[in-house]
């Protein structure tokens, strides 16, 4: 006989596996009606909490979810850095999880991360859904999103203004005179990069010009094969603005191969301002995300929704900046 877990009293109890842990180890904080149904369950199925869970009524530490689509990524390394030295600094254990998958939230990994009956959660995600920002409030435990929001605002989420800054850093490739400025996103649906090709638009249509939109098919690794091809094939453009320092760095390279003068015929702007902007020669114009100040306020956030403390604004955006390098003109 297979052993009774906690998602089998959730499932006959006909509740969230948050309000199972609440019953096991806060029972005050449940409904009398919703906590006899869980109780019965538990009767009924014999189920026995682990030592864990057991223990979790009377632990003095604080447990943190870090949930991440990737550890790749040099934004998403310094983000956790913030994290990590916040929680350090409450004494909280944070316990990362990576998705490696499209589908974040639906992914077992959410579930059995509230099963495992953390105090609250930090994820960034590359996309998100209207059904899954419900499953984050329906479980019922503190949540925040990082450098990503849900369509109404629901989840407390910290971020930059994604359409803003892109836009501007349109404006000011128009600015130097400009009349052909693409768009370097990517083809895997990734919710930033739609907001930031938004303000992108916008910017253009402003300046009356034409939108040039250059999307990347297929793994990264294959990007310098795809810029390879398109410098073959197509006319360049006189300016590019890229969803990320590594798609722009990548897009640089194949056109000085193609004996392309950056910056005097091809201006590139990137977006993160991580350590790929600076390995680059000549070294990359970008916006600058502060990465490590999300994971960080994000991290503080949490902790004053775990503590239930009266909070004035759950979006919190934070100002972004540019960094004027190499591959712009001065």
């Amino acid at each position: 006989m297979s052993k009774v877990t906690i998602y089998d009293v959730a499932r006959v109890a006909d509740v969230s596996l948050a309000t199972v842990s609440r019953v096991l180890n806060n029972p005050e904080k449940v409904k009398p009606k919703t906590r006899e149904r869980v109780l019965a369950a538990i009767s009924e199925l014999g189920y026995r909490p682990n030592a864990i869970a057991r223990g979790l009524a009377s632990r003095r530490s604080t447990n943190v979810g870090l949930i991440v689509p990737t550890c790749s990524r040099a934004s998403v390394s310094e983000m956790i850095d913030g994290v990590a030295d916040i929680a350090d600094k409450y004494r909280y254990s944070v316990f990362l999880n990576v998705t490696h998958s499209e589908n974040d939230i639906a992914s077992n990994i959410w579930q059995n991360m509230i099963a495992s009956q953390v105090d609250g959660v930090l994820m960034m995600a590359d996309n998100l859904s209207e059904e899954e920002s419900d499953r984050l409030l329906n479980d019922n435990v503190p949540t925040v999103l990082l450098s990503i929001k849900d369509t109404d605002g629901r989840v407390p989420a910290v971020l930059i203004d994604y359409e803003q800054a892109a836009y501007e850093a349109t404006k000011k490739l128009i600015e130097n005179g400009n009349k052909d400025v693409a768009f370097l996103t990517s083809s895997s649906y990734f919710e930033m990069n739609d907001i930031k090709e938004k303000g992108y638009r916008r910017a253009i249509s402003e300046a009356g010009l034409e939108p040039r939109i250059l999307a990347l098919y297929g793994k990264f690794e294959n990007s310098a094969r795809d810029f390879k091809h398109f410098f073959e094939t197509e006319k360049a453009p006189q300016a590019a603005l890229a969803v990320r320092d590594s798609i722009a760095v990548m897009f640089m390279n194949a056109a000085i191969e193609h004996g392309i003068s950056v910056p005097s015929e091809l201006e590139i702007i990137g977006f993160q301002n991580t350590k790929y902007a600076l390995m680059s020669r000549p070294q990359l114009s970008t916006i600058n995300i502060p990465t490590y100040d999300i994971g960080a306020v994000a991290m503080r956030l949490l902790t004053k929704l775990m503590k239930e403390e009266d909070i004035e604004d759950t979006q919190i955006h934070l100002p972004h900046s540019f960094v004027w390098r190499e591959t712009t003109k001065k």
